[in-house]
Protein backbone atom coordinates (compact mmCIF):
# COMPACT_ATOMS: atom_id res chain seq x y z
CA UNK A 1 0.00 0.00 0.00
CA UNK A 2 1.57 3.13 -1.12
CA UNK A 3 1.86 5.87 2.17
CA UNK A 4 1.88 9.66 1.03
CA UNK A 5 5.55 9.34 1.37
CA UNK A 6 5.93 6.34 -1.11
CA UNK A 7 6.82 3.80 1.67
CA UNK A 8 5.25 0.46 1.41
CA UNK A 9 4.63 -2.53 3.91
CA UNK A 10 6.29 -6.06 2.79
CA UNK A 11 5.92 -9.06 4.83
CA UNK A 12 3.81 -6.39 6.66
CA UNK A 13 6.92 -6.38 8.61
CA UNK A 14 9.64 -4.60 7.35
CA UNK A 15 9.15 -0.75 5.90
CA UNK A 16 11.00 -0.33 2.54
CA UNK A 17 11.05 2.79 -0.14
CA UNK A 18 9.62 1.55 -3.29
CA UNK A 19 12.76 0.94 -5.16
CA UNK A 20 14.20 -1.22 -2.56
CA UNK A 21 10.76 -2.97 -2.53
CA UNK A 22 11.06 -3.95 -6.66
CA UNK A 23 14.25 -5.68 -5.78
CA UNK A 24 12.91 -7.61 -3.08
CA UNK A 25 10.11 -8.73 -5.16
CA UNK A 26 10.24 -12.27 -6.67
CA UNK A 27 10.59 -12.38 -10.84
CA UNK A 28 7.70 -11.65 -12.72
CA UNK A 29 7.52 -14.98 -14.50
CA UNK A 30 8.15 -16.72 -10.63
CA UNK A 31 5.03 -15.07 -9.77
CA UNK A 32 3.06 -15.98 -12.61
CA UNK A 33 0.71 -19.52 -12.16
CA UNK A 34 2.15 -22.33 -14.00
CA UNK A 35 -0.58 -22.36 -16.51
CA UNK A 36 0.21 -19.01 -17.71
CA UNK A 37 3.39 -19.78 -18.97
CA UNK A 38 3.15 -20.45 -22.57
CA UNK A 39 5.69 -19.01 -24.88
CA UNK A 40 8.03 -22.03 -23.87
CA UNK A 41 6.25 -24.68 -25.87
CA UNK A 42 7.04 -22.30 -29.21
CA UNK A 43 10.13 -21.16 -28.84
CA UNK A 44 11.39 -23.12 -30.64
CA UNK A 45 11.00 -23.23 -34.58
CA UNK A 46 10.46 -27.23 -34.97
CA UNK A 47 8.04 -26.54 -31.38
CA UNK A 48 5.98 -24.01 -33.05
CA UNK A 49 5.34 -26.44 -36.03
CA UNK A 50 4.06 -29.07 -33.15
CA UNK A 51 1.41 -26.43 -32.46
CA UNK A 52 -0.60 -27.11 -35.40
CA UNK A 53 -2.80 -30.38 -35.03
CA UNK A 54 -2.61 -30.05 -39.09
CA UNK A 55 0.63 -29.52 -41.07
CA UNK A 56 0.84 -28.45 -44.95
CA UNK A 57 1.90 -31.41 -46.94
CA UNK A 58 2.27 -31.56 -50.63
CA UNK A 59 -0.45 -34.13 -50.84
CA UNK A 60 -2.84 -31.70 -49.78
CA UNK A 61 -2.63 -29.53 -52.97
CA UNK A 62 -4.59 -30.18 -55.54
CA UNK A 63 -3.62 -28.00 -58.64
CA UNK A 64 -6.35 -26.19 -60.94
CA UNK A 65 -5.29 -26.57 -64.95
CA UNK A 66 -7.06 -24.45 -67.71
CA UNK A 67 -6.89 -27.27 -71.08
CA UNK A 68 -8.18 -25.46 -74.16
CA UNK A 69 -8.39 -26.95 -77.46
CA UNK A 70 -5.87 -25.92 -79.15
CA UNK A 71 -3.49 -28.29 -78.43
CA UNK A 72 -0.30 -26.60 -78.69
CA UNK A 73 -1.86 -23.99 -76.55
CA UNK A 74 0.56 -22.06 -73.67
CA UNK A 75 -1.35 -18.14 -73.07
CA UNK A 76 -0.78 -16.31 -70.59
CA UNK A 77 -3.55 -15.41 -68.26
CA UNK A 78 -3.03 -12.34 -67.47
CA UNK A 79 -5.16 -11.42 -64.19
CA UNK A 80 -4.10 -14.98 -63.12
CA UNK A 81 -0.23 -14.44 -62.16
CA UNK A 82 2.20 -17.46 -63.37
CA UNK A 83 -0.99 -19.10 -64.57
CA UNK A 84 -1.97 -19.99 -68.51
CA UNK A 85 -4.22 -22.13 -70.80
CA UNK A 86 -2.68 -25.37 -71.92
CA UNK A 87 -3.21 -27.07 -75.43
CA UNK A 88 -2.84 -31.47 -74.81
CA UNK A 89 0.21 -31.13 -76.26
CA UNK A 90 1.89 -28.99 -73.92
CA UNK A 91 0.83 -31.15 -70.76
CA UNK A 92 4.30 -33.06 -70.88
CA UNK A 93 6.52 -30.29 -70.48
CA UNK A 94 4.44 -28.33 -68.09
CA UNK A 95 3.59 -31.35 -65.55
CA UNK A 96 6.54 -33.42 -65.59
CA UNK A 97 8.80 -31.34 -63.57
CA UNK A 98 5.44 -30.31 -61.27
CA UNK A 99 5.02 -34.22 -60.32
CA UNK A 100 8.95 -34.98 -59.92
CA UNK A 101 8.60 -32.17 -56.86
CA UNK A 102 5.72 -34.56 -55.80
CA UNK A 103 2.52 -33.20 -57.49
CA UNK A 104 -0.16 -35.78 -56.56
CA UNK A 105 -3.33 -34.25 -58.09
CA UNK A 106 -4.88 -31.97 -60.39
CA UNK A 107 -8.31 -30.79 -61.15
CA UNK A 108 -9.37 -30.31 -64.94
CA UNK A 109 -11.05 -27.39 -66.90
CA UNK A 110 -12.10 -26.85 -69.93
CA UNK A 111 -11.46 -23.73 -72.08
CA UNK A 112 -12.96 -24.64 -75.54
CA UNK A 113 -12.77 -21.55 -78.10
CA UNK A 114 -12.94 -23.80 -81.15
CA UNK A 115 -16.42 -25.13 -80.94
CA UNK A 116 -20.00 -24.45 -81.39
CA UNK A 117 -21.65 -23.69 -77.81
CA UNK A 118 -25.38 -24.54 -77.28
CA UNK A 119 -27.75 -24.24 -74.84
CA UNK A 120 -27.43 -28.04 -73.38
CA UNK A 121 -23.86 -27.46 -73.14
CA UNK A 122 -22.98 -30.43 -75.86
CA UNK A 123 -19.18 -29.89 -76.32
CA UNK A 124 -18.69 -30.92 -72.55
CA UNK A 125 -18.19 -34.25 -73.13
CA UNK A 126 -17.29 -34.16 -76.74
CA UNK A 127 -14.40 -36.95 -77.12
CA UNK A 128 -12.46 -34.65 -79.27
CA UNK A 129 -12.85 -32.61 -76.62
CA UNK A 130 -10.71 -30.80 -74.34
CA UNK A 131 -11.22 -32.34 -70.83
CA UNK A 132 -11.50 -35.92 -72.25
CA UNK A 133 -8.69 -35.22 -74.17
CA UNK A 134 -5.99 -33.97 -71.53
CA UNK A 135 -7.41 -37.44 -68.88
CA UNK A 136 -6.40 -39.22 -71.63
CA UNK A 137 -3.27 -38.07 -72.34
CA UNK A 138 -2.33 -37.72 -68.24
CA UNK A 139 -3.11 -40.79 -67.35
CA UNK A 140 -0.56 -42.25 -70.20
CA UNK A 141 1.75 -39.91 -69.11
CA UNK A 142 1.93 -39.62 -65.49
CA UNK A 143 -0.14 -42.99 -64.35
CA UNK A 144 0.39 -41.98 -60.32
CA UNK A 145 -1.27 -38.58 -60.84
CA UNK A 146 -4.53 -38.19 -59.12
CA UNK A 147 -6.88 -36.43 -62.00
CA UNK A 148 -9.73 -34.48 -61.13
CA UNK A 149 -12.22 -32.91 -63.59
CA UNK A 150 -14.62 -30.06 -62.74
CA UNK A 151 -18.32 -31.27 -64.27
CA UNK A 152 -19.95 -28.19 -65.03
CA UNK A 153 -22.12 -26.95 -68.39
CA UNK A 154 -21.10 -22.51 -67.89
CA UNK A 155 -17.89 -23.03 -70.29
CA UNK A 156 -20.07 -25.02 -72.94
CA UNK A 157 -23.29 -23.41 -73.07
CA UNK A 158 -24.31 -20.59 -75.12
CA UNK A 159 -25.73 -18.79 -72.23
CA UNK A 160 -22.92 -19.01 -70.02
CA UNK A 161 -24.74 -20.71 -67.07
CA UNK A 162 -24.42 -23.83 -65.33
CA UNK A 163 -27.22 -25.28 -66.23
CA UNK A 164 -30.17 -26.04 -68.79
CA UNK A 165 -33.02 -22.81 -69.07
CA UNK A 166 -36.06 -22.55 -69.26
CA UNK A 167 -37.99 -20.34 -72.00
CA UNK A 168 -38.22 -17.35 -69.13
CA UNK A 169 -34.36 -17.67 -68.70
CA UNK A 170 -34.64 -19.51 -65.10
CA UNK A 171 -32.91 -22.57 -64.53
CA UNK A 172 -34.47 -26.08 -65.88
CA UNK A 173 -33.22 -28.41 -62.60
CA UNK A 174 -34.37 -31.49 -64.00
CA UNK A 175 -32.56 -31.84 -67.35
CA UNK A 176 -29.93 -30.06 -65.98
CA UNK A 177 -29.03 -32.45 -63.47
CA UNK A 178 -29.62 -35.32 -66.05
CA UNK A 179 -26.81 -33.78 -68.23
CA UNK A 180 -24.31 -32.65 -65.84
CA UNK A 181 -24.40 -37.03 -64.65
CA UNK A 182 -23.91 -37.84 -68.50
CA UNK A 183 -20.70 -35.76 -68.57
CA UNK A 184 -19.53 -36.98 -65.40
CA UNK A 185 -20.12 -40.21 -66.27
CA UNK A 186 -18.12 -39.77 -69.57
CA UNK A 187 -15.40 -37.79 -67.78
CA UNK A 188 -14.86 -41.10 -65.59
CA UNK A 189 -15.29 -43.60 -68.35
CA UNK A 190 -12.13 -41.35 -69.76
CA UNK A 191 -10.63 -42.55 -66.98
CA UNK A 192 -10.53 -39.36 -64.39
CA UNK A 193 -10.73 -40.81 -60.69
CA UNK A 194 -12.25 -37.91 -59.13
CA UNK A 195 -15.77 -36.03 -60.91
CA UNK A 196 -16.60 -32.43 -58.92
CA UNK A 197 -19.90 -30.58 -59.67
CA UNK A 198 -19.37 -27.25 -59.35
CA UNK A 199 -22.90 -25.96 -60.99
CA UNK A 200 -25.14 -26.03 -57.56
CA UNK A 201 -27.74 -27.09 -59.40
CA UNK A 202 -30.42 -29.05 -56.69
CA UNK A 203 -30.03 -32.84 -56.67
CA UNK A 204 -27.12 -33.24 -58.94
CA UNK A 205 -24.90 -35.24 -56.60
CA UNK A 206 -27.86 -37.54 -55.86
CA UNK A 207 -28.21 -38.08 -60.05
CA UNK A 208 -24.06 -38.29 -60.62
CA UNK A 209 -23.87 -41.06 -58.04
CA UNK A 210 -26.52 -42.89 -59.31
CA UNK A 211 -25.51 -42.47 -62.83
CA UNK A 212 -21.79 -43.70 -61.94
CA UNK A 213 -23.33 -46.62 -60.21
CA UNK A 214 -26.00 -47.18 -62.98
CA UNK A 215 -22.37 -47.42 -65.36
CA UNK A 216 -20.34 -49.56 -62.78
CA UNK A 217 -18.37 -46.71 -61.85
CA UNK A 218 -19.70 -46.09 -58.16
CA UNK A 219 -16.76 -47.79 -56.84
CA UNK A 220 -14.25 -46.45 -58.92
CA UNK A 221 -14.76 -42.96 -59.03
CA UNK A 222 -14.79 -40.36 -56.35
CA UNK A 223 -17.60 -37.64 -55.96
CA UNK A 224 -16.07 -34.67 -54.53
CA UNK A 225 -18.87 -31.81 -54.89
CA UNK A 226 -18.96 -28.38 -54.42
CA UNK A 227 -21.60 -28.36 -51.80
CA UNK A 228 -20.67 -24.85 -50.46
CA UNK A 229 -19.76 -22.59 -53.44
CA UNK A 230 -20.73 -18.97 -52.55
CA UNK A 231 -21.94 -16.17 -55.07
CA UNK A 232 -19.06 -14.52 -54.89
CA UNK A 233 -16.99 -11.33 -56.04
CA UNK A 234 -13.50 -13.66 -56.35
CA UNK A 235 -14.25 -15.80 -59.51
CA UNK A 236 -13.51 -12.92 -61.78
CA UNK A 237 -10.08 -14.09 -63.29
CA UNK A 238 -11.07 -17.21 -63.65
CA UNK A 239 -14.16 -16.57 -65.30
CA UNK A 240 -11.34 -14.48 -67.68
CA UNK A 241 -9.56 -17.72 -67.51
CA UNK A 242 -12.32 -20.04 -68.77
CA UNK A 243 -14.23 -17.88 -71.06
CA UNK A 244 -17.84 -18.82 -68.73
CA UNK A 245 -19.07 -15.45 -67.66
CA UNK A 246 -22.42 -15.61 -68.08
CA UNK A 247 -24.54 -13.86 -71.07
CA UNK A 248 -27.05 -12.42 -68.77
CA UNK A 249 -28.31 -12.14 -66.01
CA UNK A 250 -26.04 -13.57 -62.85
CA UNK A 251 -25.30 -16.92 -60.37
CA UNK A 252 -27.77 -15.85 -57.42
CA UNK A 253 -30.26 -17.98 -57.55
CA UNK A 254 -28.23 -21.27 -57.64
CA UNK A 255 -24.60 -20.33 -55.99
CA UNK A 256 -25.35 -18.98 -52.37
CA UNK A 257 -25.74 -15.89 -50.67
CA UNK A 258 -22.33 -14.69 -49.01
CA UNK A 259 -24.40 -14.42 -45.74
CA UNK A 260 -25.97 -17.85 -45.75
CA UNK A 261 -24.67 -19.50 -42.90
CA UNK A 262 -27.54 -22.38 -42.52
CA UNK A 263 -27.98 -22.19 -46.20
CA UNK A 264 -24.77 -23.72 -46.81
CA UNK A 265 -24.80 -25.99 -43.45
CA UNK A 266 -27.81 -27.42 -45.03
CA UNK A 267 -26.19 -27.95 -48.33
CA UNK A 268 -23.58 -29.51 -46.75
CA UNK A 269 -25.57 -32.54 -45.26
CA UNK A 270 -27.85 -32.75 -48.16
CA UNK A 271 -24.58 -33.67 -50.08
CA UNK A 272 -23.25 -35.97 -47.57
CA UNK A 273 -26.99 -37.88 -47.88
CA UNK A 274 -27.07 -37.61 -51.74
CA UNK A 275 -24.02 -39.48 -51.71
CA UNK A 276 -20.76 -37.08 -52.25
CA UNK A 277 -17.12 -38.71 -51.07
CA UNK A 278 -15.26 -35.32 -50.58
CA UNK A 279 -17.13 -31.49 -49.09
CA UNK A 280 -16.18 -28.79 -50.52
CA UNK A 281 -16.03 -24.96 -49.44
CA UNK A 282 -15.48 -22.52 -52.45
CA UNK A 283 -14.21 -19.47 -51.82
CA UNK A 284 -12.14 -20.51 -48.78
CA UNK A 285 -10.59 -17.38 -46.82
CA UNK A 286 -13.58 -15.44 -46.21
CA UNK A 287 -15.52 -18.42 -45.60
CA UNK A 288 -13.30 -20.18 -43.07
CA UNK A 289 -16.31 -20.18 -40.41
CA UNK A 290 -18.43 -22.38 -43.14
CA UNK A 291 -15.05 -24.77 -43.53
CA UNK A 292 -15.46 -25.33 -39.22
CA UNK A 293 -19.00 -25.89 -39.79
CA UNK A 294 -18.02 -28.91 -42.56
CA UNK A 295 -15.62 -30.01 -40.22
CA UNK A 296 -18.08 -30.52 -37.69
CA UNK A 297 -20.98 -31.86 -39.71
CA UNK A 298 -18.56 -33.93 -42.19
CA UNK A 299 -16.08 -35.46 -39.80
CA UNK A 300 -15.63 -38.57 -41.77
CA UNK A 301 -15.76 -37.12 -45.19
CA UNK A 302 -12.46 -35.68 -46.32
CA UNK A 303 -12.88 -31.44 -46.61
CA UNK A 304 -11.90 -29.90 -49.21
CA UNK A 305 -11.51 -25.87 -50.00
CA UNK A 306 -10.78 -23.76 -53.00
CA UNK A 307 -8.37 -20.82 -52.64
CA UNK A 308 -10.08 -19.21 -55.67
CA UNK A 309 -8.61 -17.34 -58.49
CA UNK A 310 -9.76 -13.68 -56.61
CA UNK A 311 -7.98 -14.91 -53.45
CA UNK A 312 -4.55 -15.91 -55.13
CA UNK A 313 -4.77 -12.62 -57.35
CA UNK A 314 -5.07 -10.90 -54.30
CA UNK A 315 -1.91 -12.11 -52.01
CA UNK A 316 -0.11 -11.13 -55.38
CA UNK A 317 -1.49 -8.04 -55.52
CA UNK A 318 -0.75 -7.24 -51.70
CA UNK A 319 2.85 -8.75 -51.77
CA UNK A 320 3.17 -6.62 -55.07
CA UNK A 321 2.06 -3.46 -53.45
CA UNK A 322 4.99 -4.36 -50.62
CA UNK A 323 2.38 -5.02 -48.14
CA UNK A 324 4.02 -8.09 -47.37
CA UNK A 325 5.88 -11.34 -48.08
CA UNK A 326 4.40 -12.99 -50.78
CA UNK A 327 5.72 -16.76 -49.14
CA UNK A 328 4.79 -15.16 -45.66
CA UNK A 329 1.20 -14.74 -46.90
CA UNK A 330 0.49 -17.81 -49.30
CA UNK A 331 1.44 -19.63 -46.14
CA UNK A 332 -0.62 -17.74 -43.85
CA UNK A 333 -3.99 -18.04 -45.88
CA UNK A 334 -3.42 -21.92 -46.85
CA UNK A 335 -2.80 -22.58 -43.10
CA UNK A 336 -5.77 -21.01 -41.74
CA UNK A 337 -7.65 -23.06 -44.20
CA UNK A 338 -5.94 -26.35 -42.27
CA UNK A 339 -6.73 -25.09 -39.26
CA UNK A 340 -10.54 -24.40 -39.85
CA UNK A 341 -10.66 -28.46 -40.75
CA UNK A 342 -9.48 -28.51 -44.73
CA UNK A 343 -8.22 -31.35 -45.27
CA UNK A 344 -7.52 -30.83 -49.19
CA UNK A 345 -6.43 -27.29 -51.13
CA UNK A 346 -7.11 -26.76 -54.74
CA UNK A 347 -5.09 -23.92 -55.19
CA UNK A 348 -2.82 -21.76 -57.55
CA UNK A 349 0.00 -21.64 -55.46
CA UNK A 350 0.21 -25.30 -55.71
CA UNK A 351 3.39 -25.09 -58.10
CA UNK A 352 5.20 -22.30 -55.35
CA UNK A 353 3.85 -24.92 -52.35
CA UNK A 354 5.70 -27.91 -54.05
CA UNK A 355 9.28 -25.95 -54.58
CA UNK A 356 8.38 -24.30 -50.27
CA UNK A 357 7.73 -27.23 -49.05
CA UNK A 358 10.98 -28.93 -49.68
CA UNK A 359 12.80 -27.53 -47.15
Amino acid sequence: ILTPKHYVVYDRLTVLPITKLITKLPALENAMDISSILQGGYQHPLSRSWQGRRQLTKSMFMYPIFITDDPEASVVIPTLPGQRRWGVNKLESFIGPLVQKGLKSVILFGVPFNCEKDGCGTPADDPCGPVIQAIKKLRVLFPSLYIACDVCLCEYTSHGHCGLLNDDGTINTQPSVQRLAEVAVNYAKAGAHCVAPSDMMDGRVKAIKRALIDANLGSKCTLMSYSAKFASALYGPFRDAAGSAPSFGDRKCYQLPPTAKGLARRAIQRDIVEGADIIMVKPALPYLDIISDAAELAPDHPLACYQVSGEFAMVHAGAAAGVYDLKTMAFETTESMVRAGATLILSYFTPDFLDWLEA
